[in-house]
């Protein structure tokens, strides 16, 4: 059971880096880019559409794309969309606004999900609460690999920014 979790926590912050990796290669500025969504397709009746057919499309800040479904009905149907999305991106709906975070965010939201997976597991009695405690220092384990991983894509860019 715990295995299961690490492996799929592991994907998850590896597709998360992934994206990572894409949007830097994107990125002029120190800024997000919304074109990393331009790729994303949402199911509006029964069509698939882009995403900025069915939502606005801009910056929050300069870690956030903020999506703002046209129609309130659509807002899960967006979220899912961003989720399910080849990026490993972990929105975060609040109302009708789908905010979504930067690769540092995404890899600690996924942390948070794990780690709440393993104390259901442990109240259900499927594990142990030394396993449980061992399995969440394995994921902090792999979170600090991740995030050390995405600064030091960040400060490959920035000196490669720099250097222009």
């Amino acid at each position: 059971m715990t295995e299961a979790i690490k492996t799929n926590v592991n994907e998850k912050m590896q597709k998360s880096l992934d994206s990572f990796k894409s949007d830097l290669a994107k990125i002029r500025t120190g800024r997000a880019h919304t074109g990393l969504l331009d790729h994303i397709v949402v199911d509006y009746y029964g069509s698939m559409v882009p995403i900025n057919q069915v939502a606005g499309v801009n910056l929050g800040d300069a870690k956030t794309i903020n999506v703002q479904p046209y129609e309130k009905n659509m807002v899960a149907k967006v979220e899912k969309a961003i989720r399910d999305s080849d990026l490993g991106l972990n929105p975060a709906t609040s109302g009708d606004l789908i905010r979504v975070p930067s690769a540092k965010v995404a890899i600690r939201n996924i942390r948070r999900d794990a780690n709440d997976s393993l104390k259901k597991s442990l109240k259900e009695k499927a594990i142990s609460e030394d396993d449980e405690r061992r399995s969440q220092d394995d994921v902090q384990k792999i979170t600090d690999k991740f995030i050390a991983e995405i600064d030091k894509l960040l400060q490959s860019k920035e000196s490669e920014l720099l250097a222009i």
